[in-house]
């Protein structure tokens, strides 16, 4: 029981906490996430206080209206010839946009409070993303617009917020024929109130950059803007666990902007291999009291790119082992969601891939974070069109009035992340062509050089000729070519940067666990189930497989690296059957749209991922009917030689040779019969000692159903995800890789059922409904947590199998 004097004790010591607490928070930021009211319609008065949104559906945002179906032929059926694709010809276009209903209007309304207080402030509406064309209301009045889906953006909604409860309305308006690829519909990324003193710093206001390091000493370099006079900054450095390393105080303000200088002792340096992040928490204060704080991450590295050395980070010489992503996350859609990025992330760090080009569009925020956390580094990009359009309804329209604002904005937002070490201002844009794209190259290049003068700015060119003669390729800072292999030499001896990027390569296709037969090389293979062969030797019309990048990357010390399309099987664009239906997402992926490795994953890795071993065998050993024909073993591994058996028999040994470009990065055996039963694959070391060996065998009867879920235990924010990885097996545990057995999923507890996935881009099935057909064998389901501890249960049945169920953990 408490006294007089231990209760007065404790209530002095709550409200001088309390005091406290109220003192810090200068600035608040809210994160309007729940509770949107949303409803696809063109309804003229949708943005009104008082209008009637009680029968919309209610969503959170992040969210994507079109993900959830249906598939449908005539949504993005198109007459055109694609032109950078080299085709002069119009013809019918199924799955361009990957055939899903996001073509139309749609409102978002949501309410939210401010108090008396927050009232006398100043207050920002901030939106990361909004696809597209957003119209944005506050209580019955538009406080602005915004072209670009991509884009980030905000407003100053001071004079429209009221005390009390506000009412915001968002009107998104997404055109046809406006993307070459899906381009999600929707508020897809964050949405969030600012609320801060009008003596603040302003929104992107802190620019960090390193202009000089050493083992012993970095130097940080920290603009920062403000509104407001007679004020007095503080900026504090800490280091990852939370010492402070730095600090200095300054009074003296140029224009609007402060400028500091600090010094850290012993810097850690960021790179793959250790992305150290420091933070900086830098403080307003008007008269001793404390108006603005603000925390930003931040990385110390060099980079540096010269005719001499190339790329090279803090000093060292290194090639970019880059991916091309598209914005959508396969089942999710666009919505951001960070857990799934870090999924993504994970399996590209495995693969050895040290860069993430973001095509053809800003990136999102969680992202960046995520690639300064894990790694990463980054190519930012801006722009698929210039003022010369690709697609009737596309960026091209607003490109006069929005160019410089977006680029502002893009750099603005991103520019301290150290993970970016370069940005692009468009790709495979028409203008590459005549003295006006000349021109608009230049003046987009000037524009990121105003904002941010620490990195490079590049171009995907893929009319590569063209900007020789023009001056085009000339000008950049990285002449970056999108394919175009027999060009490199030419454009090497005429650019003069003296290094060439391989801003876009491969774009080699395949189906996970598919083979074709006879085995060869073919350009814009077609064949009647609309799927591609996963020998890895087909590819498109105007690209090429993956060795002839390999051999330019290892012999020409002047291509400073590459960017291969793409890490991720995207949604739309499903070339070669652009002209088929079924047919709507991509077969470019590295890994599947369900983010299961392909066969090519392992080419990659055995000679990105310099630290494990690879040693993985195609294709698969279940061929009933194929008994006695010859079915061509490949082995993708990181050893130089090794030696096959087919149920014991020696097939010889094969070493990597210089013969041609697939000999010198694959190890084959072309004449292999196939009969059932097992293969096994030892790799020698370069001293000819057993490494490693594997074994595939062939598998009897679907019988039992296997779960393996990427991560058991998972935060209770009603966001994070568990992709659970379900496969079927035989009697005997051996994996079946051609079944495709009809699956039923149920979760139950602490969580949620959101979506499945089987990478098959000619699958119709919608992701939402809790059933999918396994295909080559696998599927992922995703299971969500929800705001509550506690289990989760996932159960997986389909008809003839044994079905069986696993449990994950919901933790705060």
């Amino acid at each position: 029981m408490l006294t007089k004097t231990k209760t007065r004790l404790f209530l002095g010591i709550l409200i001088f906490l309390l005091a406290q607490f109220s003192f810090s928070q200068v600035r608040t930021v809210k994160d309007l996430d729940t509770n949107w009211k949303f409803q696809k319609i063109n309804q003229e008065k949708a943005f009104e206080v008082n209008f009637d949104d009680s029968k919309w559906e209610t969503v959170t945002v992040p969210h994507d209206w079109a993900i959830y179906g249906p598939f449908d032929k005539e949504i993005d059926k198109q007459e055109v010839a694609i032109v950078q694709n080299g085709e002069r010809i119009p013809s019918e276009k199924t799955g361009r946009t990957g055939s899903l209903p996001h073509i139309g209007t749609a409102w978002y309304r949501k309410k939210f409070n401010i108090t008396s207080e927050e009232k006398e402030k100043k207050v920002l509406l901030l939106f990361e993303g909004a696809m597209s064309e957003p119209e944005v209301f506050l209580n019955g009045e538009k406080v602005g617009e915004w072209a670009y889906g991509y884009s980030y953006f905000y407003f100053d909604v001071t004079a429209f917020i009221t005390e009390g409860e506000n009412t915001l309305a968002v009107k998104l308006s997404n055109k046809e024929f406006a993307s070459r690829w899906y381009p999600g519909a929707g508020l897809y990324r964050k949405v969030r109130v600012i609320v801060k003193n009008k003596e603040s710093i302003d929104q992107w206001g802190t620019f960090i950059t390193t202009p000089f390091i050493s083992t012993k000493e970095a130097q940080i370099n920290i603009k920062t803007k403000i509104t407001g006079e007679n004020l007095t900054l503080v900026t504090t450095v800490f280091d990852t666990d939370g010492n402070q390393v730095s600090s200095n105080k300054t009074t003296t303000i140029f224009g609007e902007e402060f400028e500091q200088n600090l010094k850290v002792n012993n810097p850690k340096l960021w790179s793959p291999e250790t992305p150290y992040l420091y933070t900086a928490t830098t403080q307003l204060f008007f008269e001793n009291q404390l108006k603005d704080e603000v925390s930003t991450r931040f990385g110390i590295r060099d980079i540096n790119y010269d005719a001499q050395t190339g790329f090279s980070l803090n000093g060292e010489v290194r090639k970019f082992k880059g991916v091309c992503l598209h914005h959508d996350l396969g089942p999710l859609g666009t919505a951001v969601n960070k857990s799934a990025l870090r999924r993504q992330l994970t399996i590209l760090k495995d693969m050895g891939c040290n860069a993430i080009r973001s095509s053809h569009n800003m990136p999102s925020i969680e992202q960046l974070e995520l690639c300064d956390e894990m790694g990463f580094m980054f190519l930012a990009e801006s722009f698929d069109e210039w003022a010369i359009p690709k697609v009737a309804n596309g960026y091209n329209r607003f490109f006069e009035d929005y160019a410089e604002k977006d680029i502002v904005n893009l750099v603005h937002a991103t520019r301290n992340h150290p993970s970016i070490v370069m940005w692009s201002s468009g790709n495979e844009v028409p203008d590459q062509w005549g003295a006006e794209g000349v021109k608009r190259a230049k003046w987009l290049q000037e524009l990121f050089h105003r904002e941010d003068s620490t990195r490079p700015v590049t171009v995907g060119m893929d009319q590569v000729q063209a900007t020789m003669e023009s001056g085009f390729g000339a000008l950049l800072d990285v002449p970056g070519l999108n394919y175009r292999l027999h060009l490199y030499e030419e454009a090497y001896e005429k650019f003069p940067q003296g290094f060439i990027l391989g801003s876009e390569t491969a774009s080699t296709v395949s189906s996970r666990g598919i083979y074709k037969f006879p085995v060869e090389k073919a350009s814009m293979k077609q064949y009647d189930d609309f799927q591609s062969s996963s020998y890895d030797l087909e590819y498109c019309s105007w690209s090429n497989v993956p060795d002839d990048d390999f051999v330019l990357q290892d012999d020409k010390p002047w291509v400073i690296g590459e960017f291969v399309w793409t890490g991720f099987d995207y949604l739309g664009e499903p070339t070669p059957y652009d002209e088929m239906w079924p047919s709507r997402s991509s077969y470019f992926g590295i890994n599947d749209l369900a983010g299961l490795p392909k066969d090519r994953f392992y080419l990659y890795r055995s000679r990105w991922n310099t630290n494990d071993e690879t040693l993985h065998i195609l294709p698969h050993w279940n061929w009933k009917g194929r008994e006695g024909e010859i079915t061509p073993i490949f082995v993708y591994t990181s050893y130089d030689s090794a030696e096959l058996f087919v149920n014991g028999k020696s097939m010889g040994v094969q070493t990597k040779n210089n013969e041609t470009p697939q000999n010198r990065y694959r190890l084959m055996w072309m004449d292999v019969k196939y009969e059932p039963g097992t293969i096994k694959v030892v790799a020698f070391d370069k001293q000819g000692n057993k490494a490693a060996e594997k074994e595939i065998h062939t598998a009897g009867k679907p019988y039992e159903i296997v779960l393996n879920p990427d991560r058991k235990i998972l935060k209770a924010d009603g966001k994070d995800l568990s992709y659970v990885e379900v496969s079927v097996v035989d009697k005997n545990g051996i994996s079946c890789p051609t079944s495709t057995n009809q699956l039923k999923f149920k979760v139950t507890g602490a969580g949620i059922y959101r979506a499945a996935c089987n990478g098959d881009a000619t699958s119709l099935e919608q992701f939402h409904l809790p059933t999918m057909k396994l295909f080559s064998g696998k599927l992922v389901v995703l299971v969500q947590a929800t705001t509550k501890t506690g289990t989760i249960e996932l159960d997986v049945t389909g008809e003839g199998l044994k079905g069986t169920s696993v449990k994950i953990q919901a933790k705060k």
